[in-house]
């Protein structure tokens, strides 16, 4: 008889485990279709794009829809049939493209971008809290949208993985912007950026040791230039020594000796990088004075205020200006000038968590599971939830951890 009850107990006990069993394996399955808008630019002279055609092919192959914005691909010299060969729907009507569920973009929305949206978006763009303004950001927040900037998204190596794609590519760019400049065709002193037998190398300065510093320097040294590197932080300075080899010259930011080598070289690229607010301005009018005539200067920190007294924020259509006889390039959207391999940097990491968002049944899913990611959102159900931006504004900020858990 206990035999009996014993056995009984167990094939219940069974049939409570397999359908346990069955349960988790029906609520794991969370892959779901997202309706992914890509809306043209309107932000001054950004041409780059969120996803490249390849990159719509996975997203169209993976279950998802993509509409695309007429004309958006066009500054990255992507045409609308190259998108629409690879699944992508195109539309002439805007509204149908910021109606999508989540919209993926490179500049901030305006406010009347905005006004297109509806409640519980998702958008990823850039949050470029430098200028960004305060309407913005309530507009964001009174329509509940969930808002991801790339700025802040970090790789499982904990790195800044946009901002230093991005950076990379600003710090060879500036060499060749440079390279342009030294040239008589641009107005420049007619050296040719480098070296070679018999002919002394072009001099150049590097304020700055952090991505865009070693890029640049990396860049000039394969061109065979001579290189100074200059840093206040000696581990930056350490690891791009290690990084590149002992044929560049480093050293702390020595007033004298910084003085010295930027009076006598035939380029200055200013690369220094605030954490908060403005670049630090290391090198005053009267240094500037003093370089070479015909010498350039690419302040590459312009976006965030510029390390040159002398800077002034310029364009992409009119790039440069001189002052003291010394050309100077102050465009803060360096990236811009090469939109399609930027745009391919980014597409290659856009796409993966627009993939994770699907197979995760959701961003909150894949936030909650990408630690990395979840540094980015900044906004989440009409709440604030970065403690910068709150601080800033003087907005209430919530923990997004604890709303999430009280969401569960």
């Amino acid at each position: 008889m206990a035999t009996g009850l014993r056995d009984e107990m167990a094939a219940i006990a069974q049939r409570g485990l397999l359908q346990t069993q069955e349960a988790m394996l029906e609520t794991g399955k969370k892959s779901n279709s997202l309706f992914i808008g890509i809306p043209k630019e309107t932000s001054y002279q950004e041409c780059r794009i969120a996803l490249t055609p390849l990159s719509v092919a996975l997203l169209v192959n993976n279950g998802h829809k993509v509409m695309l914005e007429s004309g958006a691909g066009d500054g990255a010299n992507f045409s609308d049939k190259d998108y629409s060969e690879q699944g992508a729907q195109i539309s002439f009507n805007k509204k149908d493209v910021w109606a999508a569920d989540i919209i993926v973009k490179i500049a901030p929305p305006t406010v009347e971008e905005i006004g297109l949206m509806h409640k519980g978006q998702t958008l990823i763009s850039a949050l470029q809290i430098g200028t960004l303004k305060a309407d913005v950001l309530k507009a964001l927040l009174a329509k509940k949208i969930n808002a991801l900037c790339f700025e802040n998204i970090r790789d499982e190596g904990n790195v800044l993985t946009v901002v230093r794609a991005m950076s990379e590519i600003v710090g060879a760019t500036s060499i060749f912007i440079a390279a342009e400049y030294l040239s008589s065709a641009f107005g420049g002193k007619g050296l040719m950026l480098g070296g070679f037998t018999g002919v002394p190398p072009t001099e150049i300065v590097i304020l700055g040791a952090g991505t865009v510093g070693e890029y640049a320097a990396r860049t000039a040294l394969s061109l065979g230039a001579e290189v100074k590197v200059f840093d206040s932080s000696i581990f930056k300075l350490r690891r791009l020594q290690n990084n590149l080899g002992n044929r560049v010259f480093t050293s702390v930011m020595q007033p004298v000796v910084l003085k010295k080598a930027i009076t006598t070289c035939d380029v200055v690229i200013g690369a220094i990088r605030s954490d908060h607010g403005r670049s630090p301005c290391v090198v005053m009018e009267e240094t500037v004075a003093k370089m070479k005539p015909h010498s350039v200067v690419v302040d590459v920190s312009i976006d965030q205020g510029g390390c040159f007294e002398t800077s002034e924020v310029t364009n992409h259509k009119d790039p440069i200006f001189v002052k003291h006889e010394v050309i100077h390039y102050c465009v803060p959207n360096i990236a811009s000038r090469v939109p399609r391999t930027a745009s391919y940097a980014l597409t290659n990491i856009f796409a993966p968590i627009l993939v994770d968002i699907g197979d995760m049944g959701g961003l909150m899913n894949m936030v909650w599971n990408k630690p990395g990611i979840r540094e980015g959102l900044y906004c989440y159900q009409g709440h604030l939830t970065n403690k910068d931006l709150a601080t800033m504004y003087n907005l209430p900020y919530k923990d997004l951890e604890l709303l999430i858990l009280s969401n569960q």
